[in-house]
């Protein structure tokens, strides 16, 4: 597991180490959602991108 640090309330979560690119992972302290990128078995996070609804368009 890899432990990172929450880019909103910078609290510690954990992240498995086989994680993939694109994966979806939540803060255990705040919820906001990260999206995980792999890179040469380094795993970094950005911030999850908001689902937007299209309403029938």
């Amino acid at each position: 597991m890899s432990s990172l640090n929450c880019l909103v309330c910078k609290s510690d979560f954990s992240v498995e180490e086989d994680a993939t690119t694109g994966e979806i992972v939540e803060c255990s302290s705040c919820g906001q959602e990260h999206e995980v990128h792999a890179v040469k078995n380094v795993i970094t996070i950005e911030l999850a991108p908001e689902i937007e609804e299209t309403w029938g368009e």
